[in-house]
């Protein structure tokens, strides 16, 4: 058990990266604790609409489909650690004024939008360069271990966020959560600045005009040339607009649906994030590329408990549901990530993985706004099993699509028993 625990969290061995590790779990709970806040701070200034809380969502987003590719290249050509280090310090700033306005009572429904446009654009550079500069931290040799990890903590952020930000509000109001997110924030800032670069595993930078050269362009051509990267990026990118809006569509559920409070809200989050950190650490043990298979097997298995959260007509459903929806959800996203980025060349990380985090949440700007729509006009259910099923399409259809590649064949018999048998040529 001692060696399976040492295994599981080898990656927290290299000092770099268990600072990086605890400024983003600091960093990421104040994050989810600011994201509740603003929902429902968003739902209380709009008198209850999810069409308003779709346009937050989508204006979050929209900086990452139009700057991504951009920090992508950004993150081939310069030190990924300093471009960490002023995004970061964006993001601060920008917390601390948007606590002033909640504190002081002036905040308005436009400063909201505003605030979110903004935060998307300190997101959009800082998550591609982030992703790209794990395997500087650790090495490829850890980096499956270190990706989970990061998937892990990402998670249990969001375990404790909503759950802590629902009894905050419920006892202080959402000012104080914006304050503490501001002052969380500076985390990330501390431990950047005390990383000892000479124990980067850095590639050397190509010679300057080389580094003019490359373009998102290039980027882009090579994902085109590689079905193994393109795959999981087409079949994430439909999922992550359709589905992976629980950030809306759990809110709108909780105070539409079940006419429930901030902590309920809270509960809901948790328990979903709850089964994400177990799909978090399922992987952790991975030590090379994950397959094809296991991707498509986990986007179905997710796609399937996304739908029946959304056709759960009861409250207690939804919570038994979410766990499990969780796992899959998050043990998707891992091991797309993981496929993409073992099989990713070194001098195109920053780009390809500029595109990944394009397709995982640059397509909330286009999705948001409708499943904001689909949830104020149909019902917030509606909205998420919908999603789910468009998901699971897209899932099965990729699988069949992978199945011919691959060269494989299904023949069908119908035997004189009552049995049907589905044998692989």
């Amino acid at each position: 058990m001692q060696a399976r625990l040492s295994t599981m969290f080898q990656s927290l061995q290299v000092r770099n990266y268990r600072l990086f590790a605890f400024g983003q779990l600091v960093k990421l709970i104040g994050v989810w604790m600011m994201f509740i806040a603003q929902d429902w701070l968003v739902l209380e200034l709009s008198g209850d609409s999810a069409t308003a809380l779709g346009v937050v969502v989508a204006l979050q987003f929209t900086p990452v489909l139009l700057l991504t590719l951009l920090s992508g290249r950004l993150a081939d050509r310069y030190d990924k650690r300093m471009l960490l280090f002023v995004a970061n310090a964006f993001w601060t700033v920008l917390s601390l004024a948007m606590s002033v306005l909640v504190l002081t009572g002036l905040v308005q429904l436009w400063h909201v939008f505003v605030f979110a446009a903004l935060l998307g654009v300190a997101n959009a550079v800082e998550t591609p360069v982030r992703q790209a500069f794990v395997s500087e931290l650790v090495g490829m040799s850890l980096l499956p271990n270190a990706l989970s990890l990061n998937a892990a903590v990402f998670n249990s952020a969001r375990i404790v966020g909503p759950a802590v930000a629902g009894l905050a509000i419920a006892l202080f109001d959402v000012g104080p959560v914006f304050l503490f997110t501001a002052l969380s924030s500076i985390a990330p800032l501390v431990t950047v600045i005390r990383m000892r670069p000479a124990e980067l595993h850095r590639e050397p930078l190509p010679p300057r005009d080389e580094r003019a050269a490359a373009t998102v362009l290039d980027g882009l051509r090579y994902v085109g040339r590689r079905p193994d990267l393109l795959l999981p990026m087409v079949v994430m990118s439909v999922i992550g607009m359709s589905l992976f809006n629980f950030q809306l569509t759990l809110a709108a559920l909780a105070k539409t649906v079940f006419h429930t409070g901030a902590a309920s809200f809270g509960l809901f989050s948790t328990t979903l994030a709850a089964g994400a950190l177990v799909g978090a650490l399922a992987g952790t043990g991975r030590r090379s590329r994950p397959s094809v298979w296991l991707v498509l097997g986990a986007a179905i298995g997710c796609a399937t408990f996304g739908t029946l959260v959304g056709l759960a007509p009861e409250y207690w459903m939804v919570v038994a549901l979410l766990p499990l929806t969780g796992f899959f959800m998050v043990y998707f996203a891992q091991a797309a990530n993981q496929r993409v980025q073992l099989g990713t060349d070194a001098a195109f990380r920053g780009r390809v993985m500029a595109l990944w985090v394009l397709v995982f949440l640059g397509t909330n700007p286009v999705g948001a706004p409708i499943i904001g729509w689909v949830a104020e006009t149909f019902g917030a259910g509606a909205s998420i099993w919908a999603g789910g099923l468009l998901s699971l399409t897209t899932a099965l259809l990729a699988l069949a699509w992978q199945l011919r590649r691959a060269g494989a064949r299904l023949r069908f018999r119908i035997l004189p028993l009552p049995r049907f048998y589905v044998t692989e040529v």
